[in-house]
């Protein structure tokens, strides 16, 4: 293991157990709105400032992108995190959220962990490495076919301008697959398409801590990810499509009818 992934790992096992020690007591857990249907929680931020810590003390050089703290530091090297992805199932006491860490250098996605707390499930990826569930290679799904696929989704919480055109891709999804899943959590969503256990997913308006380490972990699977035009810029946009090859380009082709000129962009 590369020892910038070394330290990820440390630092996502940190979050982890901080994170698990909560969820013990749900009801002492502080909790404020950032927004409309989005919370942040002290856990969130006690988590992220221990990845934080980890991290810098490590490399104190490197930037960081965080989504409680934002931006610091001016580096070819900036690490991407979540503290905690699915906050609202971790404050519900639903099992289903994990820690994100990637590592960008010159903007190329380099380095990945997703952590999972609750079942100590540990994804990670290195460029050109491969993608693992603790020790075991990753593959994502070999099924061809859209109509005997599982696709991961969520469902928009935030912001719901895109709301009926989402609505329409969800029909659809509905009626052309053998399943939709929606667990909440982005990050182990697409780390679970690495790991085969969905064969594709879809959702409009992420931000990039939320897509950056599973979608390395896909390409390192072997699988595809993009915008909903199939472009690479899909972190900026944070509109994502994500799966197999075969996968990938039938969601591409079922999402189509259904794209605004803002989703195209």
């Amino acid at each position: 293991m590369h020892p910038m992934l070394t330290i990820a790992v440390k630092a996502a096992r940190r979050a982890g157990s901080l994170i698990n020690r909560a969820s013990l007591d749900l009801d002492l857990i502080t909790v404020k709105h950032k927004s409309e249907n989005d919370f942040v929680s002290e856990v969130d931020q006690a988590a992220e400032q221990s990845i934080i810590e980890t991290l810098l003390g490590a490399y104190p050089n490197h930037a960081i992108l965080a989504e409680e703290s934002g931006e610091q530091g001016d580096s070819e090297y900036q690490w991407i995190i979540d503290p905690l992805d699915g906050t609202t199932n971790f404050l519900h006491g639903f099992p289903q959220y994990a820690v994100s860490i990637a590592l960008l250098h010159k903007q190329a996605l380099t380095h990945a962990v997703v952590y999972d707390p609750t079942r100590n499930d540990l994804f990670t990826a290195s460029k050109g490495q491969g993608a693992f569930l603790n020790d075991r290679r990753l593959r994502v799904s070999k099924r061809i076919k859209l109509k005997d696929s599982l696709i991961g989704t969520g469902f928009p919480f935030r912001d719901f301008s895109h709301l009926d055109p989402y609505l329409a891709m969800f029909r659809d999804a509905v009626q052309k697959t053998s399943g939709v899943r929606r667990p909440g959590s982005a990050a182990l969503d697409l780390a679970y398409v690495a790991a085969g256990r969905l064969d594709g997913f879809f959702e409009i308006a992420l931000k990039p801590w939320d897509i950056a380490a599973g979608a390395l972990l896909i390409q390192e699977a072997g699988g595809l990810v993009g915008d909903f035009v199939g472009n690479e810029n899909f972190l900026d946009r944070g509109n994502v499509v994500a799966g197999n090859p075969k996968i990938f380009v039938q969601l591409l082709q079922m999402l189509a009818p259904h794209l605004t000129d803002a989703l195209r962009r």
